[in-house]
């Protein structure tokens, strides 16, 4: 066994309720993520103590009842917090995702098989070592996940449990267990009682992991039920020599091709969506999906609005599926003229999302590199240069206008025609340059 490391924050809220009497262990994901050699992200501690008992043992430090009820309550010491939650037995879920109610044990067994996953199903201290009842470290080694006791039973209480299962494969690299795999596809449509904002959790960490592909392949009808919007995409055969996968492989080439970043995934995995409902074959039978940016991108914002995703994200991957197959000529006029409308950082993004589209295409027409380094490398020189691409960018401002006779709405037409006489070099950003053009093109 790995040596498992307890941080002394920790081994201080251990040694409070041993110190009264009960046991206490790590649990949970801080157990795995130590077995498999990684940091623990933060760390949960189990104990015989009810909340009240921990409160007493507790005295002096810090602590919130952030869910007493169900036997939880936070210690904040040394500047970290730590969950600390009573044995458990659940009782039964009625809305198959939380229990209708909690009856405390004193049995660190019946509270280790009510979890989810064997590899979550675990316990250690410095006492007594690893508490392992169920093989989670043997399936560590085997990179596994599998339920604890029956899958039907686990996600029939708790749906969430479903994509957990699909997130801690991506995210771990690890195989779904063949029962448990089969209980998902069966059980999938549970996940329609779920709240949006938890499915939305899991999935932007499913499409960010390791093993991302694999699983949105293998579990795609699960994706379905919370995104019908993109079954159509399943074997729809796109007919031009241009690409070699249907629709919806394609879209998840895309997805891993792509920097491990949330919102670039996420605009990866909508980026073609509504393909299929512009299809058109032409007299050569070659298929063509004229405008499916548009519909790609008002598919977008429906479907993250209703997984409730906070209007940044929103907007950002809408805009990145609404451009995605925008044709920018790598020069300096085509460039400053497309950052007229958008910002630098956003052109990266959409360089980065051109690139994984274009690796998910056919072996022999993934060819744009060279025009997507040299369209970097032209944005590069515009930002390093200080090049004149918006309107705050421009010598003369509203002020300058008035002083000239300008008013209303006339200020704002007149500098946006300075700044496309800028963008395609009819004049140069200077004060007097630009009062003599206006003087002499404009009014």
């Amino acid at each position: 066994m790995k040596e498992i490391f307890i941080p002394d924050f920790c081994k201080k809220i251990i040694a409070c309720l041993n110190d009264c009497g009960f046991e206490a262990y790590l649990v949970g994901g801080c157990v795995r993520d130590s077995l498999m050699g990684k940091i623990p992200h933060d760390y949960d501690i189990t104990t015989n103590a009810t909340p009240d008992e921990m409160k007493k043992a507790f005295e002096g430090l810090k602590v919130i009842e952030t869910g007493e009820k169900h036997g939880t309550l936070t210690v904040l010491i040394d500047g970290n917090s730590v969950e600390v939650t009573t044995y458990r037995i659940d009782g039964d879920y009625q809305d198959n995702r939380r229990p209708d109610f909690v009856e405390f044990t004193r049995n660190i067994k019946e509270d280790l098989s009510r979890r989810d996953f064997t590899v979550n199903a675990l316990a250690f201290n410095e006492q007594d070592g690893l508490i392992d009842l169920f093989s989670g470290e043997k399936d560590i080694e085997k990179k596994t996940i599998k339920c604890v006791g029956e899958a039907d039973i686990r996600f029939s209480e708790d749906a969430l449990r479903i994509l957990r299962a699909l997130r801690f494969s991506s995210t771990l690299g690890f195989e779904i267990e063949e029962k448990t795999a089969t209980s998902i596809l069966k059980n999938r449509n549970l996940l329609k009682k779920i709240s949006s904002e938890r499915i939305f959790a899991e999935f932007k960490k499913l499409i960010t992991g390791e093993n991302a592909e694999k699983i949105l392949i293998d579990f795609k009808e699960v994706i379905a039920v919370f995104i019908p919007e993109i079954r159509p995409c399943f074997g729809f055969d796109q007919r031009t020599k241009y690409h070699q996968y249907d629709v919806y492989t394609h879209i998840v080439k895309t997805v891993v091709a792509c920097e491990n970043d949330e919102i670039l995934r996420l605009a990866c995995f909508f980026h073609d969506i509504e393909k299929p409902s512009v299809f058109t074959l032409d007299k050569n039978g070659t298929g063509h999906f004229y405008g499916h940016p548009k519909p790609s991108a008002e598919t977008t914002r429906a479907v993250l609005k209703r997984l409730k995703a906070d209007n940044k994200t929103i907007q950002t991957v809408v805009d990145l599926v609404k451009y995605h197959d925008r044709q920018i000529a790598p020069s300096e006029k085509s460039v400053k003229r497309f950052l007229s409308k958008a910002s630098p950082e956003f052109l990266r993004l959409l360089i980065k999302i051109t690139r994984a589209d274009s690796l998910a295409h056919a072996v022999q027409y993934r060819n744009r590199e060279e025009y997507l380094t040299s369209l970097l490398e032209i944005l590069e020189k515009i930002e390093r240069e200080e090049q004149c691409f918006k309107l705050k960018d421009l010598k003369i401002n509203g002020n300058d206008l008035i002083d000239l006779g300008f008013f209303g709405e006339e200020i704002g037409i007149v500098l946006k025609k300075l700044l496309k006489a800028v963008i395609d070099g009819k004049v140069n950003n200077e004060c007097e340059e630009l009062i003599r053009y206006i003087k002499k093109e404009i009014v």
